[in-house]
Formats: structure tokens, sequence, C-alpha cells
């Protein structure tokens, strides 16, 4: 099994204590949560994309392109890249330059997004975003695999044996598509035989579970070897202590502050109790032993060989996030990494051959 550590960079105030650090701050802790993520041997960092409030993750390529330069190992994720609000051409450039300088650590998790701000900042309805999120991937899709392109479009202008620099530096690069609720990304990830990644974080298993079943009865329709089928999924809270008892007497002040944040904001409220939400929650709180055994008990329900923890403290103080971490990190992932299986691909970057240079 794999471990991504995954930030959407929300930016507001401490659930706990009620500070709030200035952008500045919040972006050097992003860095800083990067460069100890490949410290403690996570296999990937993963940086969202949100275009409203509280995010500030608007420019994960900018984000992800400082991460590459203050790392060596790890791989570099997008969680999710909204390709319904994007040109594919400027996404593929952005992400294209950004593959070279990683040099080839990169992959994408793509996603139509979410939230009415960022759609009416776009201009796109709730009735066409599934449409746009289907052209824009297959665009992109086009753009990485070959150095002319012609494609007919309905979002953007269309194009006609247009060249797209620079060329990538992997090829191709790895896409998963994100799911949370619907079928559509699901359906378009078994459509062209790529892996997908469960949001796995605002419900129990059940819902996600449902649509993992159904992405595997859509992968073989479109007739890919089950065999190939890669899996990730989020989980919705990380706090590991030496025992039961630790673990949920230092995450219940984040937990009780996020449940009162849920219900000012008039936000739906799954979980009424830090116990349901440990029990019926992804949520990984508790000793190393009740973590390794919830997290088989999801692999039961979802295959899953690749799993997203919070890369932020989201209310813990520092010491405890880091504690936490490191405890996953000595006691929980070589368990996890020995019982579950890595996904059906190399892990690590496959140098591409030399470019030739180009035509003049």
């Amino acid at each position: 099994m794999r471990f991504l550590a995954i930030t959407l960079i929300v930016h507001r105030p401490d659930p706990v204590t009620g500070r709030q650090k200035s952008t500045h701050d919040r972006f050097r802790e992003v860095l800083d949560n990067a460069v100890l993520a490949e410290e403690l041997g996570f296999d990937g960092f993963g940086v969202g994309e949100r275009h409203e409030r509280p995010f500030i993750s608007s420019a994960p390529t900018v984000v992800l392109s400082h991460v590459a330069a203050l790392t060596r190992r790890i791989r570099l994720f997008t969680a999710v890249t909204t390709l319904s609000l994007l040109d594919p051409v400027r996404a593929y450039e952005d992400y294209a330059t950004l593959d070279h300088l990683s040099e080839g650590r990169l992959d994408l998790i793509i996603g139509k997004g979410n939230g009415t701000a960022q759609r009416e900042l776009f201009q796109v309805t709730p009735e066409d975003q599934w449409d746009r999120n289907a052209e824009s991937y297959q665009v992109f899709r086009q753009l990485w695999r070959q150095d002319r392109v012609t494609a007919r479009t309905r979002f953007r202008p269309e194009l006609t044996d247009a060249e797209v620099w620079p060329r990538p530096y992997q090829r191709p690069v790895r896409v998963w598509h994100g799911s949370a609720t619907s079928k559509e990304s699901v359906d378009l990830a078994a459509r062209y035989g790529d892996p997908l990644f469960s949001a796995n974080v605002t419900n129990p298993v059940e819902p996600y579970a449902e649509l993992i079943r159904h992405y595997r009865e859509r992968w073989e329709y479109f007739g890919h070897d089950p065999a190939d089928i890669a899996i990730g999924a989020g989980t919705a809270g990380l706090l590991v202590a030496p025992t039961t008892q630790q673990a949920l007497a230092a995450y219940r002040p984040v937990f009780e502050a996020n449940l009162a944040f849920f219900r000012r904001a008039g936000l739906p409220v799954v979980f009424e109790t830090l116990e349901d939400f440990v029990a019926r929650s992804s949520a990984l709180i508790g000793s190393p032993q009740q973590v390794i055994e919830k997290v088989h008990r999801y692999h039961e329900q979802l295959g899953h060989t690749v799993l997203h923890l919070h890369a932020d403290a989201g209310g813990l103080t520092d010491t405890q996030h880091r504690d936490s971490l490191e405890l996953f990190q000595s006691a929980v992932a070589p368990v996890l990494r020995k019982d579950i299986p890595d996904p059906p691909f190399p892990w690590a970057p496959v140098h591409p051959a030399a470019e030739e240079p180009p035509h003049v």
C-alpha cells in the first residue's frame, strides 16, 4: 500500500484556538508539511485546487513546482485538478512544465470540482459541468499523447493540427479520476482504463463502496483487465496515539470545534458525536492496532491500494500532528505495506527516452 499526505490549503481560523495564520504563513506551512511528508517516508504529497473561500489553492501548479524544488523523492499529486473549470490547453501547458521540473514525479487526480462560487466565477453551470469535465479531459489526454492535435470541441475554440509546448517528460502521465458521489467520474475513469480515487471523507463507507463496485463493472464492460484496477481512498481525519484514550482525548476538541462550525454554517452534520465519527467515518483515530484494523475493514469494502491522509494539523497542535504522523509511519504504515499490495504499476518515475530536437 502507498500513502499520500494531501492538503486543500484551507485558510480559516484554527478550529480550536480561533487564530488564523497570514496567507504567507499558511503557504509556508504547506511547504514545510511537504518536506516533512518526504522526511517521514510518505509516497506522495497532494495539493488541491479550489477557487472559492476558504481555500487558497487556486494555483496548484505553482505550489507543486515549489514543492518539487524542495524535495527529491516524493511523488506530487493534484487533488483535484478541476478540469471542468479550465481550458485544457492551458492546463496541459502548466502540468507538462511541472512534469519536467519534478523530473517525472507528477500524478494528476482530475475532477469537475464543486462549489457554487467557483462555478459562477468560471461561468460553468450544474447542467454542463460534467460535459465540460469529459471534454477537457479528452483534449488534455490527446495533447499529452500526440504532438499534433485536432479536436472538435463545444466549450473552447476547436483545435486543428495544433502543437502545444513543452512536450511532456512522462509519456503518458498517470491520471486518476476523483470521485465523491456521482457515477460520471467513475464512468470516465473506466472508459479510459484510468485509476480511481474515492473521496471517502464525508459519509460512511457504503456509498463509496457502491461507486467502486460500479467502477469495477464498467471497467470490465469496457474490456480492461481487472488485474489492472487501481483505487485510492481518502480519510476524514487522523490521530494515531499510543492508546485509544490518548487519541480520543487529543482529537475531541478538534471534532467539537468542527461540529460547531458546521452547525453555524448550516452545513449537514453526518456524525453527531466523536465516538460515532471514529466508528463509522473513514477517520483513523486510535491506537496503531486500531488504525491498522480499520484500514483493513475499509480495504475489504473498497479494495484500495493507495490511502491519503491529512497533511495539515487541522486543529491539532503542531506537536500532536507530527507525533501522529511519525507514529503512523513507524507503527502503522509498515504493517499495511506488507499486508496490502501496491497499485499494479511502477511508482518511481520512468525516465523517458531522449527527445529528438524539433524540426525547424
